[in-house]
């Protein structure tokens, strides 16, 4: 997470935490809109990014690992997906605390202003317009 992490503090500040690595804003992009287990992050995170980016199990719960030590999410008790084995107690699922929503919301903020300020100096164009809505 940030450069400052001190062990056993966690900061009430989200920019205390940012920047946050790509493995942190990775999975917690994977629990923005619901709970997953690791291997669902995994997924999520291998789908969403047409597998350009492949979090590891080690990569995965070291990250996962952190951000419960900073509280920027939590396990949860229930079971999300009534499909899931309900009998398999070593699945543990995630979700973003209220502070972690904080988090990733100002990384998502503090990456648009650098994409914002790199339009500008011409570093890539601007997005096409969307022919949807129109």
């Amino acid at each position: 997470m940030g450069a400052e992490d001190v062990p056993g503090e966690r900061s009430s500040d989200p920019g205390d935490l940012l920047p946050l690595t790509p493995v942190a804003l990775n999975v917690l992009l994977a629990l923005a809109d619901e709970e997953r287990h690791g291997y669902g992050i995994m997924l999520e995170v291998r789908e969403r990014t047409g597998g350009r980016v492949r979090l590891g199990p080690g990569t995965l719960y070291g990250a996962i690992k952190r951000l419960k030590e900073g509280g920027v999410i939590e396990e949860s008790g229930q079971r999300p997906d009534p499909g899931e084995a309900p009998h398999d107690e070593r699945r543990r699922y995630y979700r973003l605390t209220g502070f972690g929503g904080e988090v990733l919301a100002a990384e998502v903020e503090r990456l648009d202003g650098l994409v914002r300020a790199a339009r500008r100096k011409g570093a890539f164009p601007a997005p096409k317009p969307s022919l949807e809505g129109t």
